[in-house]
């Protein structure tokens, strides 16, 4: 079974995680089951920023991300190469190093 290693963040996991994950999860899936609680401000459609995460290791093995996706990560606060939205990246067999950006944009939070 994979493990997914999420990085200390300051409000959602100060002290990391190491835990184990299904194949055809979803990265959020595993992290709002094991108590990480990653924003997904549209239910997890692919139609917003808000579960932005940076996978740190096992990008290489994940499925390539869609249109929809790419056009969504551009988005995204923090961008990077190894940026996916957690909705979209489905666990694999490998484990994966998943960081998740400090901020995120909530236009719906954040009144615009």
């Amino acid at each position: 079974m994979p493990q997914i290693v999420f990085l200390p963040h300051e409000e959602l996991c100060p002290d990391g995680a190491v835990v184990e994950a299904e194949v055809g999860e979803t990265v959020l899936d595993v992290a709002l089951k094991n108590g990480i609680h990653i924003e997904h401000a549209c239910e997890k459609s692919c139609a917003c920023t808000t579960c932005h995460v940076v996978i740190r290791e096992g990008f290489d093995e994940l499925e390539e991300s869609d249109d929809l996706e790419d056009d969504m990560l551009d988005k995204a606060w923090g961008l990077e190469p190894e940026s996916r939205l957690s909705c979209q990246a489905k666990v694999v067999d490998s484990d994966m190093v998943v960081d998740i950006p400090q901020y995120t944009i909530n236009i719906v939070s954040e009144g615009h």
